[in-house]
């Protein structure tokens, strides 16, 4: 796939794309925050098609009260949502049937990593763009860059927020188009003061919390920042092969059932192979004992982690062994691995001082592999 156009481009670029193929295009308005005019934009863009004569229709929108985007959006045909009952409540979501049914050329669809209500076909919206995309129909949505999955704990460390609602970074990245709508963050907050963002009713809540000039011009950095990685990463993709390394890059990260933080380990690990354009495996070495803590909290936390891998696109494989250090060391002289990520050590004791620790016994037998301590 071509290299994500991301900024300087011209909405003609994504006219004449739509045109050429039978898969649908994505284009992604990605942002720092909830206000900075990704919507907007989006809707922008569908009434400049609709000029050129491209059938757009709006699949789902967010206007969240605010008159600016609501105004942007007349004179666009909207595909109702349709009602799913949850709880006595009847929740409001994307109708992928209608919108498969209406066949448009493009499709506007707010909130990529919003979450459907229990009982809708799929659980995530991202996956509902996916089916549209799969059946021709190009997509121009929105997301917030604290959704990428591995960002999460970037995102809790910087705002002190934890993200709910996340998708895998993968969604964006293979996007066709990806569009970083910036705003400064003393501007973000004249227009959240100005009532543009929330309803007045809850904008001190959000000057007191979230938006604050720190974690906004951090989330700022933090967007320039994925923006750019993507396009590097799409750009080496892209590379003729006689300017490509000679050798390939392969991140390994090993799952025993014994870490504290798995998901904060697999997601660093997830950065660095995405950094070194690098293939990304997550290696489960299941000792007996192991395997014998069935309903044990340590095993839950295992399959979620697992779950997580392989929700990120890692390539998850589960080794049998009781000696862990020497199925690592087996499975990346196999492998052709070029780097392993380990937790930080425990700090050592005089009771510990000689025993040699799993990186030093990897260090050793793997002196060509780079050991990460993450």
């Amino acid at each position: 796939m071509a290299g994500a156009k991301i900024s300087n481009h011209s909405p003609e670029d994504f006219l004449e794309q739509i045109k050429k193929e039978e898969r649908g295009k994505l284009k992604v308005y990605l942002g720092s925050a909830a206000g900075v005019g990704k919507t907007f934009r989006m809707l922008a863009e569908g009434k400049n098609l609709q000029k050129n004569g491209v059938d757009v229709i709006i699949g789902y929108m967010e206007p969240h009260e605010r008159p600016e985007t609501i105004a942007q959006a007349e004179g666009l045909e909207v595909v109702p949502p349709h009602n799913v009952k949850h709880n006595n409540l009847s929740l409001k979501e994307m109708d992928v049937d209608a919108i498969l049914k209406r066949q448009p050329k493009v499709a506007l669809v707010d909130e990529l990593a919003h979450s459907n209500a229990p009982g809708s076909r799929h659980r995530k919206r991202y996956e509902d763009v996916q089916e549209l995309l799969d059946a021709g129909i190009s997509v121009i949505t929105t997301l917030n860059v604290q959704h990428l999955e591995s960002l999460y704990n970037i995102i809790e460390d910087a705002t002190g927020v934890r993200v709910a609602e996340r998708i895998p970074d993968s969604v964006v990245a293979k996007a066709d188009f990806i569009v970083d709508v910036d705003l400064e963050a003393e501007e973000l907050i004249e227009r959240l003061k100005a009532g543009k963002i929330y309803r007045l009713d809850r904008i001190d809540t959000a000057l007191n919390n979230f938006f604050t000039v720190k974690n906004l011009t951090r989330l700022r950095e933090i967007t320039l920042s994925e923006t750019a990685k993507m396009l590097d990463l799409r750009q080496r993709e892209v590379l003729p092969s006689k300017s490509k390394p000679s050798s390939h890059l392969d991140v390994m990260y090993v799952l025993t059932g014994e870490e504290e933080n798995p998901g904060t380990m697999l997601r660093k690990t997830k950065r660095l192979a995405d950094q070194l354009n690098a293939v990304w495996y997550v290696v489960h070495i299941a000792t007996l004992d192991e395997e014998t803590r069935v309903m044990s909290p340590k095993r839950q936390t295992l399959a979620k982690a697992l779950d997580l891998a392989k929700h990120m696109g890692a390539h998850v494989i589960t080794i049998k062994a009781e000696d862990i250090a020497l199925a690592v060391t087996q499975f990346a002289r196999a492998n052709g691995i070029t780097h392993i990520v380990v937790d930080r050590p425990e700090p050592r004791t005089w009771k510990n001082l000689f025993k040699k620790t799993y990186f030093d016994i990897l260090a050793k037998n793997l002196p060509e592999v780079d050991i990460v301590v993450g």
